[in-house]
């Protein structure tokens, strides 16, 4: 069954018909490698893993049943790997947005939780605080000792609120994206909203049939659609939205995002152009 009937839609259809995985009795080692990659997967949020990088020794003791999935998961959120990917150099309400969503598969309902970890953290260390969600008795309910964490904010589940579906999708990208890769870099995608108490605005992720790769532009940014008018041969018109291009003069300046509205004939020499600049191209869409 769909997660949604506009599941396609939404981007979410990659989780729709996916099974649960889970380290089984008398699991073979085809089995073990799945259940190893899905956790390297869902816990460092689909970023590129280098063979050099893996954790070799958890890795070993999962085999050899010395530790539980539950187990390699915290060795693994606890790890230098993953402080480097998500811990270092990111605003901490952004480092819980990701730990809620690699560990428990939701986003932040609200600010208290929010505060709760913020606590933790600066109280016992980032140790404690990734402890508290592996032994939470959310965790246990949900994955238990033997299955792997896995995206359940977009499911209908006992405890859930219904705004935790909404503020996923904040966080969730698409099923190709990576947590290190997506448009608004290292800051927090729920601070404003968390803080004032308010629903988000379901903005599908990036993979979907008809979707963009979402950006909270400046107030400069030209408008979505042209009102009117055509150019070029063919009068197809596109709107390429870019973040980070640099201002003329000095000091170099990058502003935060800019729109250009440009012809079909000349899209892709206007794309060479602002990628030689640095900047980074967030959307390409019909104007």
């Amino acid at each position: 069954m769909a997660i949604t009937a506009a599941a396609s839609r939404l981007g979410t259809s990659a989780f729709s018909d996916a099974p649960r995985v889970e380290l089984r009795a008398n699991w073979s080692e085809e089995d073990l490698e799945t259940v190893i990659r899905a956790v390297y997967r869902q816990v460092l949020g689909n970023d590129y893993i280098m063979a050099s990088e893996r954790l070799v020794s958890a890795e070993s003791l999962l085999r050899n049943g010395k530790i539980t999935v539950r187990e390699f998961v915290r060795a693994v959120a606890k790890s230098e790997l993953y402080k480097e990917k998500f811990l270092y150099g990111n605003f901490q309400t952004r480092v819980i947005e990701l730990n809620y969503k690699h560990l428990l598969g939701r986003a932040p309902y609200d600010e208290s939780e929010v505060i709760f970890h913020l606590d933790l953290y600066e109280n016992e260390g980032f140790d404690a605080d990734i402890d508290s969600y592996i032994d939470s008795p959310e965790y246990t309910n949900s994955f238990g000792d033997w299955v792997v964490p896995y995206y359940r904010g977009f499911n209908t589940q006992p405890g859930q609120k219904t705004v935790g579906f909404n503020r996923m999708f904040r966080l969730y990208r698409g099923y190709a994206n990576s947590d290190r890769a997506q448009a608004e870099g290292r800051m927090s995608r729920l601070a404003r909203d968390l803080a004032t108490n308010r629903p988000n605005t379901v903005v599908p992720p990036s993979s979907s049939d008809t979707a963009f790769a979402y950006y909270t532009p400046s107030a400069d940014v030209p408008p979505r659609a042209c009102l009117g008018g055509s150019f070029g041969e063919s009068g197809r018109v596109y709107r390429i939205e870019v973040a980070g291009i640099r201002q003329p003069g000095y000091p170099g300046v990058r502003r935060s995002s800019t729109a250009f509205l440009v012809p079909y004939e000349q899209l892709s020499s206007k794309m060479q152009q602002l990628q030689r600049t640095g900047a980074r191209i967030i959307s390409v869409n019909p104007a």
